[in-house]
């Protein structure tokens, strides 16, 4: 069963969009460029600068509580989280006369339409997914890696990595991680519910019921992704839960307490029953490519998420990594600091992926078998 969500910490919407503050007015739609769980998306011109906007219509929940709770977490997180490979929100307009103030902020009211400004981007990852250059992959796996990080370290989990929530700008050149509407502040020791990510990029602990995770759901989608990038295809396309680990366990091994302690232990472990058995191949199918890249993947998705968290990342320093390791509290960094790349050549990282080896991987990648 799923771990009950914690609810968000207070927040007052009228600190975002105070009395007086700028209404949907001040834009000028130019199209509907999407539909989600909780509104439209639409690309805006701001009338006063001159700047296109992505606008983000919320709708309101009836009944007493009103505005949707993912919604509210999804705002605070945004205004707290600030890095070049994350999704601005600029804003928050409301429609004209939406709101009031009778009295004190405690009086403050919503009665009407209200939108989330975000910086425009072009276009989403999906769209460029199967027919990107070997150095456009290595630049996307940068940024994605880079932002990502940023929001590990300041304990929030994005639980939704997907080709949709990757919006690309700056002519394909800027890359930046979007949709935090299942984002959520972790603790090592919490209990979240575990029908997040969509399927073809969701873990093996989340298919299997686990409620205690961390980093290491988000770093499993990036390995998907990544893979992706490669074959030019979804690596593990599942249509229900149990063909997914199916698929998955078809390439990355079945699971067991050798391989991924404590994995009996996990609610639904016991349902599944492997046809034969099956030892991990997943390099196997990537023989065609860049061998430091497919390390890249091979340690992304490992079954085990103990062996996912901080100490494989790529853009971890060494220091952190010990502090991490030795048990000893790891110093945040400050919103808005860059991590450092870590210096460990066993590890590939994008900015050690040379000319070279792009040259070397093209015709691969334009004329490889399929798999």
């Amino acid at each position: 069963m799923a771990g009950e969500e914690a609810p968000p910490g207070a927040l007052n919407l009228a600190e975002y969009a105070p009395a007086g503050a700028r209404t949907v007015d001040c834009f000028r739609r130019i199209r509907k460029i999407g539909e989600g769980t909780y509104g439209e998306v639409f690309e805006a011109m701001d009338i006063i600068t001159g700047e296109r906007a992505a606008l983000k219509k919320i709708k309101l929940d009836d009944g007493k509580e009103g505005f949707p709770r993912q919604i509210l977490r999804e705002i605070k997180l945004l205004k707290k989280l600030d890095h070049e490979n994350i999704i601005r929100l600029k804003e928050i307009v409301v429609s004209p006369g939406s709101a009031h103030g009778a009295g004190g902020s405690d009086d403050y009211m919503y009665r009407g339409d209200i939108y989330m400004v975000f910086e425009y981007m072009d276009h989403d990852l999906k769209k460029v997914l199967h027919h990107s250059t070997p150095s456009q992959v290595k630049y996307y796996m940068e940024q994605l890696l880079k932002g990502l990080h940023y929001c590990h370290v300041n304990n929030v989990l994005h639980r939704d990595i997907k080709g949709a929530n990757l919006l690309i700008s700056g002519g394909g050149k800027l890359l930046k991680l979007a949709d935090f509407g299942l984002a959520r502040p972790f603790t090592r020791d919490g209990s979240f519910t575990n029908h997040v990510i969509t399927l073809w990029y969701r873990p093996p602990e989340l298919l299997l019921g686990a409620t205690n995770y961390a980093e290491a759901v988000d770093i499993w989608s990036v390995g998907c992704i990544f893979a992706e990038f490669l074959l030019r295809k979804p690596l593990f396309p599942g249509r229900t839960e149990q063909e997914q680990l199916s698929k998955i366990f078809e390439l990355c091994g079945f699971p067991n307490e050798e391989n991924w302690p404590g994995v009996s232990k996990l609610p639904l472990y016991k349902t599944i029953h492997p046809t034969t058995p099956t030892k991990r191949r997943l390099r196997d199918i990537f023989h065609n490519f860049d061998s430091h890249a497919v390390d890249l993947i091979d340690r992304m998705l490992i079954l085990n998420p103990t062996q996912l968290q901080i100490g494989r990342w790529p853009i971890v320093s060494e220091k952190q990594r010990r502090n991490r390791s030795n048990g000893g509290k790891q110093r945040r960094g400050k919103i808005g600091r860059q991590l450092p790349l870590m210096e460990p050549r066993r590890w590939w990282h994008p900015q050690k992926w040379n000319q070279s080896t792009i040259e070397a991987m093209e015709p691969q990648l334009k004329h490889r078998s399929p798999c």
